[in-house]
This record gives C-alpha cells, structure tokens and sequence, in this order.
C-alpha cells in the first residue's frame, strides 16, 4: 500500500490549489501520485441519459468508463472509509488525500490569515505540516504557501 497524507483546512482555504502546485513538483521528481477527494456533499461525475448513468440507473453496483484516455469507476453506496478507497490506487508511490480530516493518515494542513486563524488539527498527533501565512506555531513543520519544493523535500525524505 502506497503512502497516504491528507491536504487537511477549512473550506475555502487552498487545499485544491496547494494539490494542484504539489502534484507536478512530485512528479517532476519522478513519483507517481494519486489524489482522492473527500467530497462531503456528493457529487455527480455522471450525466443523465448518458450510458454509464442510465447502467447506475439500472442497478449496477459498480460502473466503469473506458476510454483511450483514461477511466472511472463508479459504485453506489458511497464510502466514508479511505482504507477502502486506496486499493484502486495500487499503481501509485503516494496517495494525497483532500480532506479526510478525521482519519488517522499523516495530515498537512493549510491555515490562510484571510480564511481562520484556528486550525483543525491543533491537537491532532497525525499532524506532521503547516503550511501558512500566519505566524501560528503548532510544533511541525512550517511551510509558506508557495515554498512548494520544501514541501516537496519533506514528502519525499519522510514519505517515499
């Protein structure tokens, strides 16, 4: 099982984007990352009348698209566990999470002076970096938010 950290802060603070700038400096570097996304009100990749929507409709406990270019997998039900989601991403050396701020995987979390100063995980032994604008202390690593390629280096020497 490949190592899993969880891009963990409030809504609105920058998780996406911090992803979205980790992900290349990762691969740059020659990893294979895959990135699983928490999304607490649902979602609907699926269209409807389209084929795989109409097979859901239908039923079908798990539905898969093919495609040249890549695919997906959908299955009904849900799944609030991330244990139960990292098996799909067996071809990978890191499984960056966003959100999933309850489990106990290695957190990094994101706190913006514009968005809270009180951080989620003050108190959390999974916590292991900060990145921030502020000048908030919480004992771990310390990153500002564009200093992406020491991010980067903390990933890699205690990650991969």
């Amino acid at each position: 099982m490949p190592p899993i950290i969880s891009i963990v802060g409030k809504s609105n603070s920058g998780k996406t984007t911090l992803i979205e700038k980790l992900v290349p400096e990762l691969k740059r570097r020659g990893h294979r990352i895959g990135v699983i996304k928490h999304a607490l009100h649902g979602f609907n990749m699926d269209h409807e009348g389209k084929d795989s929507w109409r097979h859901k409709e239908a039923g079908a406990d798990t539905v898969i698209v093919a495609a040249p270019e890549g695919l997906a997998v959908m299955k009904t039900g849900g799944c609030d566990s991330l244990d139960k989601l990292v098996p799909f991403l067996d071809d990978v050396d890191l499984v960056i999470t966003e959100g999933f701020k309850k489990d106990r995987y290695p957190k990094i979390e994101i706190v913006r002076a514009a968005r809270t100063r009180q951080p989620l995980c003050r108190d959390d032994d999974s916590l292991v970096a900060l990145v921030t604008d502020t000048d908030l202390d919480l004992g771990v690593s310390r990153f500002e938010l564009e200093d992406i390629p020491s991010l980067a280096d903390l990933i890699e020497n205690r990650f991969l």
